[in-house]
């Protein structure tokens, strides 16, 4: 048996391949292409992995995990996640909506991003979310109001600049924004600062990049306790890679690191947050497609392209020739999407099998975090979308009926 992408979930036995515990002929037979498939079982593992090394590591302190809906927002991966027993992070209103349908309890929702409308705000005080994040200091005067209509205090979380190079995102603690805050703080009671956080960047698999995301954090604590601003917790973001690229082992590494560094810089807090999206389900996720046209100098078109596997996904995507799965893979070839622009180019001089033909069946995988949430349509329909666990295939979304996967 050997696994494919070294994903255990895909697998090669005696030359014929198995997802899950499906074989792909019947998948083929009652499926054209393209189709998503979502692999529970490994979802499953994901999370399960995640909870154990970092409650494992930070033994000593809470750690809480929340899911970054903005990867993967198909209620049936929100609702397993929740099952679960995480937490959901969220950017917007209908997320927000979408998560308290699936059963998420607010007091394990935090919600924020650079725009917080009125109707977000008023929606996420009414539900009593845990936190709201903000990016802009002009949002706690809106978010304190709106509390006093509903005689509540909201906790807040200060979403902190990163410094990272070209970075917009977050709160600049300079000093004029430092003494806006203290009187932010001083004037209005229905807020609480309870949170700090830091997300440094995505696909982070070099403990370097964490470091300098714990010394933004150590660096903003410290011009906060200059106003007599005291944090409770923090929160480190996600920017984990897939599952897949980073292993247990790495994992363990990386936490212990983590918690070394914040032990050095003698950080205090009570609570540790985490916001996983990618390593939860970016390989959880394959497209079944197929090779449309072979053409020169060993280039293929698959029938799906950046529409709905976008670059800006910043998947780590591997190609396998499932009809050929025994010839080797060392072969430089070329592979393009059905857009009609040259711009649709999903891998150059990949190793793909020496033979190319029409009709070739494609897995691609490491596509389960942000294929469909940066997806553009064009003038194309999604796939038909299916969940796998063990030997049972459910179709969870089909164009022809459900028309787009869109939040409204």
């Amino acid at each position: 048996m050997k696994f494919i992408s070294g994903n255990p979930f895909l697998k090669k036995v005696d030359g014929k391949i198995y997802i899950d515990s499906i074989p792909l002929e019947r998948i083929l037979r009652d499926f054209r292409t393209p189709l998503m498939i979502l692999l529970e079982n490994k979802l499953i593992e994901n999370l399960t992995t995640f909870k154990s090394v970092f409650n494992s590591v930070f033994s000593n302190k809470k750690f809480e995990g929340f899911y970054s809906f903005k990867a993967n927002f198909l209620p049936e991966i929100c609702e397993l996640i929740r099952a679960n027993d995480y937490g959901a992070e969220l950017v917007g209103l209908p997320e927000l909506k979408l998560a308290l349908r699936v059963g998420f309890p607010s007091n394990r929702i935090i919600i924020g991003g650079p725009y917080l409308s009125k109707d977000l705000i008023q929606a996420s005080v009414e539900a009593k979310v845990k936190e709201i994040i903000v990016y802009n200091l002009n949002d706690l005067k809106i978010i304190n109001s709106i509390a006093q209509q509903f005689d509540f205090i909201q906790n807040i979380c200060l979403r902190v600049n990163s410094h990272k190079f070209d970075s917009r995102l977050g709160i600049i603690l300079n000093e004029n924004n430092l003494i806006r805050l203290k009187q932010i703080v001083n004037e209005n009671n229905n807020i609480k600062i309870t949170t700090i956080l830091s997300h440094y960047s995505t696909q982070m698999n070099n403990f370097e990049q964490y470091k300098k995301n714990i010394q933004s954090i150590a660096d903003n604590l410290k011009k906060l306790s200059k106003i007599n601003l005291t944090i409770n917790n923090i929160n480190l973001g996600g920017g984990f890679p897939e599952a897949t690229v980073i292993k247990k082992d790495q994992l363990e590494n990386l936490a212990i690191n983590i918690k070394t560094s914040l032990e050095e810089l003698e950080i205090d807090y009570n609570h540790i947050y985490f916001e996983p999206g990618r390593y939860f389900v970016g390989d959880i996720g394959v497209f079944l497609t197929k090779v449309v046209k072979v053409g020169e100098n060993r280039w293929i078109f698959l029938n799906i392209g950046n529409n709905i596997c976008p670059k800006f996904a910043r998947c780590s995507l591997r190609f396998y020739n499932l009809s050929k799965i025994n010839e080797p893979h060392n072969y430089k070839t070329s592979i393009a999407g059905i857009i009609p622009t040259d711009q649709d180019v999903l891998a150059k001089n990949y190793f793909f099998t020496k033979n190319l033909d029409e009709e070739d069946i494609v897995l691609v995988t490491n596509v389960g975090a942000y294929t469909l949430t940066f997806s553009n349509r064009f003038p194309y329909p999604f796939p038909k979308i299916c969940t796998i666990q063990n030997e049972n295939i459910k179709q969870i979304f089909d164009p022809s009926i459900d028309h787009d996967i869109s939040l409204q």
